[in-house]
């Protein structure tokens, strides 16, 4: 019956959410996925092109397979692009680089909320899987100590979720910035990028909602396991 709690209803907004957030990003993609730019770069030659022209010479650029599964490694210094951008010129493509690339930039930079994420990206990693553990546990055998111990660990979950918004953001924005002032990219172009990467940030924002909404259930079954103790 756990698993089954009314508590579940909590969810919903967050399902929904996510649900369309990953349609809406699949559907600007591919849409401007269609619409070749007048850069005239493919996606892997953008991002070298942006590296260098930052200063930062010390990360390189590979193909992952996948489609977008492009993202930056800042352990390795990697930016690793999906088959859907590392070849091809189009808006979609080059602005989902241009992201990538912002984060290249924040790690350079040192950008704050990028080096907090990273610095506790390994305790979240650890903890967020065994938080419902200890979570569960405690409830199917009411100790209460159990239960507040999982509360805790996911939060930082929560936490990591929240400083990954303003992380994301800034590197659309930096994305932007330099395809628009360093390359020139044409307006219409910016704005179909603008489009890709806003369909994108939902994603994040709808995984920070859902995050909530976890927090707020496991503290609704806590309020009602203590609420039995007394």
């Amino acid at each position: 019956m756990f698993f089954f709690d009314p508590t579940f209803i909590i969810l919903i907004p967050g399902l929904i959410l996510a649900f369309v957030a990953q349609i809406y990003v699949q559907e600007r993609f591919s849409k401007y996925s269609r619409i070749p730019s007048s850069l005239n770069m493919t996606g892997a030659q953008l991002a070298k092109f942006m590296l260098e022209s930052s200063g930062i010479y010390d990360v390189s650029v590979e193909r992952v397979p996948g489609n977008l599964t492009d993202h930056y490694d800042p352990k390795s210094k990697v930016v690793r692009l999906s088959d859907a951008t590392y070849n091809s010129n189009s808006v979609a493509a080059l602005g989902v680089v241009a992201h990538e690339i912002g984060h290249a930039i924040q790690h350079a930079r040192k950008y704050v909320p990028l080096v907090i994420r990273n610095g506790i990206a390994p305790v979240v990693s650890f903890s967020s899987n065994l938080s419902w553990i200890l979570f569960i546990i405690g409830f199917i055998f009411a100790n209460f100590a159990l239960v507040k111990i999982g509360i805790f660990l996911f939060s930082l979950a929560v936490l990591f979720s929240v400083i990954t918004l303003p992380v994301e953001f800034d590197a659309s924005r930096r994305a932007i910035k330099l395809l628009s002032s360093n390359l020139m990219m044409p307006k219409n172009e910016i704005s179909g990028v603008k489009s890709v990467l806003t369909a994108a940030a939902m994603t994040y924002v709808a995984s920070t909602l859902m995050a909530f909404l976890q927090l707020l259930r496991m503290l609704l079954i806590a309020g009602f396991l203590g609420g039995n103790k007394d």
